[in-house]
Formats: C-alpha cells, structure tokens, sequence
C-alpha cells in the first residue's frame, strides 16, 4: 500500500511560485509513476504533470507547460511539483497520485492518491 500526503499550498499573488511536495511511504517513489492532478469545485480532475517511474521522462500540461517543473528527490522518497508566474486560474486543490501501470494525463491511470493541498492564487 502506498500512502501520499502533500504539502506546501497556500495563498499566493499572481505572478509567485509555488513549490509542492508529494511524500510517499510504502515504495520508492523512483519506482512510481507519479501525477499532480488539481480540481475546483464542480469541475472535473485536471491533470498538471506527471513524473514516470525508472526515468526522467515527464509529462506536463498546456496550462503550466514553460512554468512548472516536476521532480522527484529520491533521499526524501518525495516528488515535487514548481509552479511559477502563478495565475488566478491555478487556484484550486492540488493531488499527487502515484501508480504503476502506465504514466498518462488521465485519472484512473493511478491507483493510489494524497488528501490534495489548496493552492489559492488571488488577482
């Protein structure tokens, strides 16, 4: 079983940055396709990065590509999500996701899912 919890939300003016973490027990993170996947209220899961396991490769939205990074920290068995020049319409809660099966955008791909961190950016 795996078990995700994430930190480093808040408020933030348009145009910071933000750094997430993702910490994760239960398996290395390296060995994890790992996601970022946000929501607003009364709108589905959107999907932000993803880091897939044994490798480098990521994944990253249109809507945060040039301005956000992800990266995995494998001394901290955690994964971290950099947004910078923040937007108004980045404001929502923020998961990290973890799976085995395939990295991809969609949620059902991953098995194994945080509490979610708000990440409020106000105008």
């Amino acid at each position: 079983q795996v078990a995700l919890v994430e930190s480093g939300g808040g408020l933030v003016q348009t145009g910071g940055s933000l750094m997430l973490s993702c910490a994760a027990s239960g398996r290395t993170v390296s060995n994890l396709n790992i996601a970022w996947f946000r929501q607003v209220p009364g709108k589905e899961r959107e999907f932000v990065a993803a880091l897939r396991r044994l490798s480098s490769v990521t994944l990253i939205a249109d809507s945060v590509k040039g301005r956000s990074t992800i990266f995995r920290d494998n001394s901290k068995n955690s994964v971290y999500l950099q947004v910078n020049r923040l937007r108004p319409e980045d404001t929502g809660v923020y998961f990290c996701a973890a799976g085995t099966a395939t990295t991809g955008t969609m949620a059902p791909n991953y098995d194994y899912w945080g509490q979610g961190t708000q990440v409020t950016v106000s105008s």
